[in-house]
This record gives structure tokens, sequence and C-alpha cells, in this order.
């Protein structure tokens, strides 16, 4: 990775701020390549990226949003045309530079760190909207984020893997469902709005995308905690073949609960709504032992 010396950093500031750089004087800025290590694959169509942008629903009512992993600013460039207080969230010191020097609007807006140890307060005060084009070596980890401070993220919108995609709103009863489903659409409601095709990044990825949009459902209350929802989940998807009266062993003891017909099912046969009762069976029997 690219690290500059400290007298070049010197330079390189005193020359942003008189308009001396030159594509000369610091080439890496103007021709900057995507790094492995970051997961980065530029968006080069501008009709998606600005799709993308006006993916957010009611914009009336956001004021705040959160771009992960703007890159060059391909979406940044659109988000930016639009009445929101926007803050972007860069690993990558150099994109953090590159973006710095293309649209002085950022300025002191964008963080450059880890978007998964960020806290909420650092970003905003109040509910902000989480959207990009995220590095899909962390994009499920940006989803359980999400997830964990969903009380101030009402929207999300994201690429991703479209295999991931496609799994974090899938239906029971179909491949694709399994743990993150559950998790999420327990709290959001999921909606796949467009495929992308791997020829339009720069490099192409080696699969294909997927932008996904999810939508906070207001006032739900469980009636379980989401480490508790979360346990059951993965265990009964540990063995996705076997029926819960087996999986569930480890959770529930006695087999008389385990014999009753619901039980019989395996766990991609199980709504979110299904899981959630089960999660509240199961805590309220080991209270009760």
């Amino acid at each position: 990775m690219f690290r500059v010396s400290c007298f070049e950093f010197l330079v390189y500031k005193v020359s942003k701020e008189n308009k001396f750089i030159t594509e000369t004087s610091f080439p890496y800025l103007y021709k900057m390549k995507a790094k492995k290590s970051y997961g980065q694959h530029f968006l080069t169509r501008e009709d998606i990226t600005e799709r993308i942008a006006n993916s957010i629903l009611d914009e009336d009512t956001i004021s705040q949003v959160v771009e992960i992993g703007p890159g060059k600013g391909a979406l940044t460039k659109y988000l930016l045309e639009k009445d929101y207080a926007l803050k972007c969230v860069e690993a990558d010191w150099d994109m953090v530079e590159y973006l710095y020097r293309h649209y002085p609007a950022l300025e002191g807006n964008i963080k450059s760190a880890n978007f998964l140890r960020i806290r909420p307060e650092e970003l905003f005060e109040g509910e902000f909207v989480v959207i990009g084009n995220f590095p899909y070596n962390i994009s499920s980890q940006i989803v359980f984020w999400v997830l964990d401070k969903k009380a101030v993220v009402p929207q999300m919108i994201g690429m991703f893997q479209k295999e991931m995609a496609e799994r974090i709103v899938a239906s029971p009863n179909s491949k694709d469902y399994g743990v993150i489903s559950v998790l999420t659409q327990a709290f959001y409601d999921g909606t796949k709005l467009f495929d992308v095709d791997k020829s339009c990044f720069n490099p192409p990825p080696k699969v294909q995308s997927a932008v996904i949009r999810l939508t906070r459902k207001e006032n739900q209350e469980l009636g379980c905690t989401f480490k508790q929802l979360r346990q059951v989940v993965k265990i009964a998807f540990s063995q996705r073949r076997k029926m819960l009266r087996n999986t569930m062993k480890q959770l529930v003891k006695g087999d008389e609960m385990l014999q009753e017909p619901f039980f019989m099912q395996r766990p991609e046969n199980l709504s979110v709504e299904d899981f959630v009762v089960l999660t509240k069976r199961i805590v309220a029997a080991r209270e009760v032992q």
C-alpha cells in the first residue's frame, strides 16, 4: 500500500491549498488503482450510481446519510446533489485524499476509519441512512452492524455480491434462506432492487452483484432479545437438513416439546415469525426448568 513521506505530505497539503497539484507531481492521486486488501471494485456506470442514489425512500423526511466506502466518489457525486447532510467513511487513506481533492464539499465530512468499529454518535446525532457500494469481504458484517444499530438506521441501500443479496432477502422454503435472512427480516423489510453485471466495475469482480434496500419495521417488539433469537436461528441452521427435533436438543431438555408436529420441520420451512415463536417457547421452557 502506498505511503507518502512526511515531507511529501506537507508539500501535498500546501499544494492543495494553492491548487498547484499536478498529475506529474502527484500521479498516484490521478491514477488510483483498486486495492484487493480493501475489496475495492469501482463502479464505472453513471446510470447505476445515479439509480442507487435515487433508491432512498421518503427523501423529504431523510436529512442524514452515511456512505460506506465511497472510493473515487462515483456514488458520492450524486448524493452531494441532494439535500442531505452527507458523511463518508473510507478506510483507504489514499482514497480519502482523492475525495478531498475532487469533492471539496466533503471537507470535514470524511471519516478515515474501519466502518465496523465506528459508533453512530461519531457520525451523526439521530437517525441516518446507510448507503454504499459495499466491500464484499465485509458486506455481511455491515448488515449485522446495521442490525445492532437499528434504532438509528431506518434504511440501508447497498451493493452486494448477488449471492449474498439474495440470501438477505430470501423467503422461507428456498435454498438461499438462512441465518442472515431471518435475523435481517426480523427487523427490516428487504427488497432486491436490481442486478449489476460485473462488467460495470473496474476491476471487474469474479461474481455478479445486486443492489438491495432494507427498510426498518417500526415498533417491532419481538418479545425476546436479539441475542436469544440469534442463538436459536444459528443452531437451527447449523444442520439445515435436519429437523428441529434433532437440532434443538441442546436447547430443550426432555422430549415432550420436541415430539410436537412443529419440531418435525426443517429450519428452511419456518417463517421469521415462526422463529420468534420458537425462541420465546424455548426461553420460557428453560426459565421454568
